[in-house]
């Protein structure tokens, strides 16, 4: 699978951390930077990857920045985004089963294990559709 990955200054490190556990679990990583720890604005980069993401250039976004909530609000601007912060790995599992999420926002001050512990959960799990597709087209504004 092909992940769009992006982050400010916050996320960098952990970003790094997150890369390697998707190359190493063969997924193809395009990184949209920031690529350093110098001072970076948040929704530049969430806009690169939401927008792989909605163009499909990407299946899944990984957005990482001191707490995610920056990180989110701005992904979520996009159709087709499904933007979740998530700090629990049960909660990714939820956001996926349920809401088909296909941009996950993590918190650099939720730590590095907790993250990767979501991010596995958030990567190995599907959506369950039934009912749930339902709820998912009325989030992308169709109604159904």
């Amino acid at each position: 699978m092909k992940i769009a990955i992006g982050n400010d200054h916050r996320g960098y490190k952990l970003k790094l951390k997150i890369a390697d556990w998707l190359k190493n679990n063969d997924h193809e990583v395009e990184d949209f930077g920031a690529y350093g720890e110098q001072s970076a604005d948040y929704p530049d980069y969430a806009m690169k990857v939401a927008g792989a993401v909605a163009r499909g250039d990407a299946q899944r976004g990984i957005l990482i920045c001191g707490t995610g909530i920056g990180m989110s609000m701005a992904a979520n601007k996009l159709p087709e985004i499904r933007a979740a912060l998530v700090y629990l790995p049960e909660f990714a599992a939820l956001t996926r089963k349920h809401n088909d999420a296909n941009v996950l926002c993590l918190g650099e001050l939720n730590g590095d294990d907790l993250n990767l512990e979501v991010l596995e959960v958030f990567m190995k799990t599907e959506f369950e559709g039934g009912r749930h597709q339902r709820r998912v087209a009325k989030i992308s504004g169709c109604g159904c």
